[in-house]
């Protein structure tokens, strides 16, 4: 048995293993016992939210059954985005919360994400204990007859988040922008048109209509090229890309240029700068933001702290060096003030209270960064042995630096959630850019590809 957690919880093909319905309720069985024994679980109910995939309602049931064989009660969310779990975690006074979702994954994927009482991602300490009581699953104690959990539904979850949402933003009306919005047809599907409705925005939703299979395809924020046409054929002021379960956010310029995390973070630093509210100048990002993050961001002194890939590793920094703005590259982007988490929904909302601010358009406001040629290939992997022990994948990354000399950077790592290698480059040109990333891909499809 390989390990279950990891950069974003547990993933796999659903109703194999580990999202199996066996494998989920022994999770569910495993976070009780895991919180009951341990001080950060402050009530006596479990949550659990999910996304719009057709396995969800399968794997929910099982992790709820799992928790209530533990002694649980369980608190049924319905479809919610990330974030708002997370919410709930910290107002519903639960022992931890749980979302079934693979985030920007394909439909036949699933996951299991977990929030503790204060609405934090766990801890790697916290994910090893949890792991080991899931393989150990028989002999964790079940509850006695009149001890076994029940489940309840809550009719007002997405109320409750779209509150939150509301208070975290310092716009009452947005009557003067025309935006468009693409919901992945995942877990911002109802959220997302009900949030800009009440700020009075002119704001047309797309791909808001789940079936169960369509999440994430060919739409969100890792397809946002359809979001740019219409952005550019309606005249609208701006775009809005969402992933399938919420936590992170891709914009379109009114030109139809499409802006990375990286440059949203940077729109939001030097609005937060100016209104004297980021917190000692201080942004967290991770090793696959672009080098021009970290240029633009020097130019307005303020300080880039690096982590390593996962907005969990985004927090952890963010808390250490007292951040309140850090995110992903990837579209990530938490607002420490505001959440504990990575939001899509803040996220928009913090973008567009820049673009009020300043009164610019967002193309205007994208110019703070100027973006690196940098390319990006994913290679299907058979496994994932040290980078650092394979020989010939050292040579081409070797070769490939000494060919950039110091007007780039390379950086192969393995995914946290699939079977990838995702092989990054960032040079002077894109044209070297291009070739040298294809260079590299094909030597570790020699070496290790499927």
């Amino acid at each position: 048995m390989g390990k279950l957690f990891g950069t974003d919880g547990i993933r796999g093909i659903a109703n194999t293993y580990p999202m199996d319905v066996e494998t989920a309720a022994a999770v569910g069985k495993a976070i009780v016992h895991f919180f009951s024994e341990s001080s950060d679980g402050s009530g006596k109910h479990v949550l659990i939210g999910q996304d719009t995939r057709s396995s969800g309602d399968m794997l929910a049931q099982a992790v709820a059954a799992g928790a209530c064989a533990a002694g649980a009660d369980v608190w049924m969310l319905g479809v919610l985005p990330t974030p708002g779990v997370a919410h709930l975690a910290r107002t519903a006074h639960a022992m931890a919360a749980i979302i079934i979702s693979a985030s920007h994954n394909p439909y036949e994927d699933n996951g299991i994400k977990v929030f503790n009482a204060d609405g934090y991602k766990l801890s790697d300490d916290a994910e090893s204990a949890i792991e080991a009581l899931i393989i150990e699953a028989g002999k964790i104690p079940k509850a006695g007859s009149r001890d076994i959990g029940r489940v309840k539904m809550v009719s007002d979850a997405k109320d409750r988040y779209l509150a939150f949402l509301q208070k975290a933003s310092k716009l009452k009306s947005l009557s003067h922008l025309s935006l468009i919005l693409d919901c992945a047809n995942g877990a911002t599907s109802q959220v997302a048109p009900e949030l800009f409705g009440q700020l009075r925005t002119h704001a047309l939703a797309t791909f808001c209509s789940p079936n169960g299979f369509n999440i994430n395809d060919q739409c969100g924020s890792q397809y946002p090229k359809k979001l740019a046409q219409a952005v550019v054929s309606q005249k609208a002021d701006a775009g809005l890309a969402f992933d399938g379960d919420g936590d992170r956010l891709i914009a379109v310029d009114e030109t139809g240029h499409i802006l990375t995390g990286d440059q949203i973070m940077a729109i939001c630093a030097k609005d937060m700068l100016e209104k004297d509210l980021l917190k000692d100048n201080v942004v967290v990002s991770t090793v696959m933001s672009n080098m021009g993050l970290g240029l633009a961001l020097n130019k307005l002194g303020i300080t880039l702290h690096m982590t390593q890939v996962g907005d969990r590793n985004v927090m952890e920094k963010m808390r250490r060096e007292g951040a309140v703005l850090g995110g992903e590259d990837s579209g990530h982007l938490i607002f420490r003030d505001v959440h504990t988490t990575g939001d899509g929904l803040v996220a928009a909302i913090k973008l567009l209270e820049a673009m009020c601010s300043s009164g610019k358009p967002l193309s205007e406001l994208s110019r703070v960064m100027t973006v690196f040629p940098q390319e990006l290939i994913n290679v299907d992997v058979k496994m994932k042995p040290e980078i650092e022990s394979i020989p010939e994948i050292m040579q081409a990354i070797a070769a490939i630096e000494k060919s950039l000399d110091g007007r780039g950077r390379v950086l192969v790592r393995y995914s946290g959630t699939q079977n990838k290698c995702r092989i990054m480059v960032e040079g002077p040109t894109p044209e070297l850019t291009h070739a040298s990333c294809v260079q590299l891909a094909d030597a570790v499809r020699r070496v290790i590809g499927v």
